[in-house]
């Protein structure tokens, strides 16, 4: 039988319960016993989540407190020394490394690949020292195994762990760490194998980039170390097609190959053919970095050609990628329109998606008839909808011509127009734009949410707030003015509400870094602008003032 999987879920919890724990241990509100049993709760609940919805292989080890690469750098025992001293316990010394400590800046943080998550970055040192401390990874796996959930731990592997860190000594590579830092993952894996574990998944999506000869050798030096350490290893690429590395990676002494087939869904035929069947092929098929429905007929179509090629025992059917990039529960969505709802899957409709697909790999779509035409309908209907296709959105664009995309004037000489008109000293002072929102601010857009405060009293508190940031900035001897932005929420919501072709979610959040959650708008359709949207306050800024 074909088996499904996951390769990560999201941490947050669906109402931000993460978040709210982590920023008020921060604070002092709460203990590390308080905010360790909130962790497990969210875990418990994930766990129990999927094996409910037939989840075949869950993982674990995917939870973390802030980062999973700051978690691998813990478990790595690779702290740098400047925050080993401030910190007087292990969790201590975790959030000094992300969020810095008395006489400790913090780790660097960068984007985790082509995604809005990010991760704090390995720093490493000619002399770095690895000591394995598996602590983490096993405890989540007994916490799964005590609720009757099997689970197979996640660890980000060792190339794409040294690849993503920095030097911090001049003319070192990295690289010459790796016989350092095996010994360390190999000691994981058998505190891991110890406590009953039989798989690991290993996160290479480095594998899915250029690498260099060094990076090349690497993984092969790796995974020839990683042989035979008790455990399977299944090795999880994704974002990207393997496309030049694929040799390399299916010929890795490993047991298993993840490949993303929604980013990349030409590299089925060449997969099929370079993975030998003494390895399981874990199938990428439901997107798992956006809220958009699987097209469920048409990832069947790809499971059956991988069904023509090889015995279904040696076929997975999972996400893309881990499901920390998606939301949680599109349950929750309470307000959005059931239109758009019906185009949308968030996490928990994500693993519905597989466990379908999987059901019906093995046992015909006949027998979930139901959920394809659904899904039928669904895509049908998101294909022909004229919310998506705006014909006027489409005749304005085909009519852009080169004229409208060149300036009339040049540079200087709009220059010396804009110096005349403005009449500024040669070093004007200004600010960047927004003025910091006030807690009276925050106070009065809630009231108006709530409806306790009507439009006009919004909009004449608003004028005032505008007025007074002026003001102050004329008292300061600014010399070009902001209007303060007091109008405007989130930056982004604030105009996407103005604009057709988007939609808002309540409780659509997905974890950036850390504690820190946005919710972004959700673009469904081609866009527009039906009215002028900043040309009200900007007239009612310039009003108050001669200045700029």
């Amino acid at each position: 039988m074909i088996k499904s999987a996951n390769l990560g879920f999201p941490r947050i919890g669906a109402k931000r319960e993460l978040k709210k724990a982590l920023e008020t241990y921060w604070k002092g509100g709460a203990d590390q016993e308080t905010l360790q049993q909130t962790a497990a709760d969210l875990r418990a609940r994930c766990w129990r989540l999927q094996a409910e919805a037939g989840i075949d292989i869950i993982p674990s080890n995917d939870f973390s407190l802030y980062d999973q690469v700051l978690d691998m750098t813990a478990a790595l025992g690779a702290a740098p020394a400047r925050f080993v001293a401030e910190a007087d316990n292990e969790l201590d010394l975790y959030f000094a490394m992300a969020r810095g400590a008395q006489g400790a800046p913090a780790m660097e943080m960068t984007k985790w690949f082509n995604t809005n998550y990010h991760y704090i970055v390995p720093e490493f040192y000619a002399d770095q020292a690895f000591k394995a401390n598996p602590q983490k990874a096993v405890t989540e796996y007994l916490e799964a195994k005590a609720l009757g959930v099997e689970t197979r731990p996640v660890l980000i592997g060792p190339v794409t762990y040294l690849a993503l860190g920095k030097a911090r000594d001049r003319d070192f590579d990295p690289f010459l760490l790796l016989p350092r830092v095996l010994p360390a993952y190999k000691a994981i894996f058998t505190a891991l194998k110890n406590a009953g574990a039989k798989a690991v998944q290993l996160d290479e999506p480095i594998l899915c980039l250029d690498l260099s000869p060094t990076q090349r050798a690497a993984f092969k030096d790796a995974y020839g170390f990683l042989q035979g350490s008790g455990v399977d290893i299944t090795l999880a690429t994704y974002f990207e097609g393997l496309r030049d590395n694929l040799h390399l990676a299916a010929n890795l002494p490993v047991d298993g190959m993840h490949v993303d087939l929604h980013c990349a869904p030409e590299q089925l035929l060449p997969v099929l053919e370079a993975v030998g069947e003494e390895k399981t092929l874990s199938l990428g098929l439901v997107d798992g970095r956006n809220i958009w429905r699987t097209d469920l007929s048409a990832a069947l179509a790809v499971i059956e050609q991988a069904q023509a090629r090889r015995a279904p025992e040696t076929l997975v059917i999972a996400p893309s990628c881990s499901l920390l990039h998606a939301p949680v529960d599109l349950d929750h969505e309470t307000k959005l329109d059931p239109a758009l709802k019906s185009w949308m899957a968030f996490a928990r409709q994500k693993l519905e998606e597989i466990s379908i697909l999987t059901k019906a790999a093995n046992n015909g779509r006949n027998s979930l008839a139901r959920a394809f035409a659904d899904s039928d309908a669904a895509v049908e209907a998101r294909r022909t909808s004229t919310r998506i296709h705006d014909s006027d959105v489409a005749e304005r664009a085909a009519g852009v011509t080169p004229a409208d995309l060149t300036r009339a004037n040049s540079f200087s000489a709009r220059r010396e127009v804009q110096r005349a008109r403005f009449d500024l000293p040669p070093f004007p002072t200004t600010t960047i734009g927004a003025v910091p929102q006030t807690p009276e601010v925050r106070k009065a857009r809630a009231a108006h949410k709530r409806g306790e405060l009507d439009h006009a009293g919004y909009q004449a508190f608003l004028k005032e707030e505008t007025r007074s940031a002026v003001d102050r900035q004329l008292r300061l001897g600014l010399d070009v003015l902001v209007h303060g932005e007091f109008e405007r929420n989130d930056m982004v919501e604030y105009f996407s509400e103005q604009l057709e072709g988007f939609a808002f979610t309540r409780n659509g959040w997905v974890q950036s870094y850390g504690s820190r959650c946005v919710k972004p708008p959700v673009i469904f359709g081609d866009v527009s602008r039906p009215a002028p949207m900043t040309v009200k306050w900007s007239v009612y800024a310039q009003s108050l003032t001669a200045k700029p």
